[in-house]
């Protein structure tokens, strides 16, 4: 489907006029949205709009790194918009030129649709040029990262509520499952704050240098998520270390007693086993009080080992 908004001199706004239309020299600039199109609808890109064919190319091969690329006076940019139910990235594309942009997107995008929206409604925003709707596109799309980090820190908080009532497999899969989320969101998030610190750090685009605070702001979000993300995994290693050192101190506990078990029964074995030997001679076999004898000697070496073992604090 291609879709297009025109705003003329006098900052009206015109609808869905054809491609062939827009250089009108009453229409002071456009917006065309490419979403999902058939192979003739993308042939626009290359027969009318001459865009370089990288990028044409780059449209067509998901998934780009986010990323930015300068061709005359054409800027092309690549985006990510996030589901917020899988975490996937999501390529949107942009062409900003000197009097329109042109996006391009094979999933429905609710950030661009808000954009349009607000273009359609707003002569004010339209009033600021193709340049502010490109920053209303980027903004929208770095607004839908908040919502899926502060709902992993809720899990996060969740999951320190419930430590005393989950158990450690339980957690640690939670663990495991909200890590792997974090690493789904940096991947697209770092990205986009690197894109966003090329765009205002670039003399190319002179349209950014009139709307520069703008950009920065956009900026600063994306700090702000990637310090968020970093701490959350920071907060998910902690815990993953934390449950690995319990888990770990319960086993040497384990192992401690089931060494102190066996130790005391090794002498307890030797003796039973020597008097176990089938041996004709052996004196002790016939005295009346060698049993009582010797099971009141393996009683007393155990209590002594066990006093001798308590003493040394290896039951603490």
């Amino acid at each position: 489907m291609i879709r297009t908004l025109a705003v003329t001199t006098d900052y009206a706004v015109i609808h869905d006029l054809p491609l062939e239309e827009l250089s009108d020299p009453t229409i002071r600039w456009y917006w065309v949205d490419f979403y999902n199109p058939d192979e003739q609808e993308a042939s626009n890109l290359r027969d009318h709009f001459h865009f370089h064919p990288l990028t044409i190319e780059d449209c067509f091969h998901f998934l780009q790194r986010p990323k930015i690329d300068h061709y005359h006076n054409v800027h092309f940019f690549v985006m990510h918009a996030l589901n917020a139910k899988t975490l996937d990235a999501e390529e949107v594309d942009m062409y900003l030129g000197s009097n329109y942009i042109v996006t391009f997107h094979l999933h429905q995008s609710r950030e661009i649709e808000d954009a349009w929206t607000r273009v359609s409604q707003q002569e004010s925003l339209r009033n600021q040029g193709q340049i502010y709707a490109a920053y209303l596109i980027l903004d929208n799309l770095v607004d839908q990262y908040f919502p899926s980090v502060y709902q992993i820190e809720d899990l996060l908080d969740d999951m320190e509520n419930k430590m005393n009532a989950e158990s450690i497999d339980v957690l640690m899969t939670q663990v495991f499952e909200i890590r792997s989320q974090l690493l789904q969101l940096r991947r697209t998030i770092v990205p986009m704050r690197d894109l966003l610190y090329r765009i205002i750090s670039s003399d190319r685009i002179e349209q950014v240098r009139e709307h520069l605070v703008f950009f920065t702001d956009i900026h600063d979000h994306l700090l702000k998520l990637s310090e968020m993300v970093d701490s959350n995994r920071e907060i998910t290693a902690d815990i993953r270390d934390s449950f690995i050192s319990l888990n770990a101190n319960r086993m040497n506990n384990i192992m401690k007693t089931l060494t102190v078990i066996t130790t005391i029964f090794m002498p307890l074995t030797f003796i039973a086993g020597l008097y176990g030997m089938n041996f004709t001679y052996m004196p002790e076999l016939e005295w009346h009080w060698g049993y009582f004898a010797i099971l009141a000697i393996m009683i007393g070496i155990g209590i002594g080992m066990f006093a001798w073992f308590q003493k040394k604090g290896w039951f603490k």
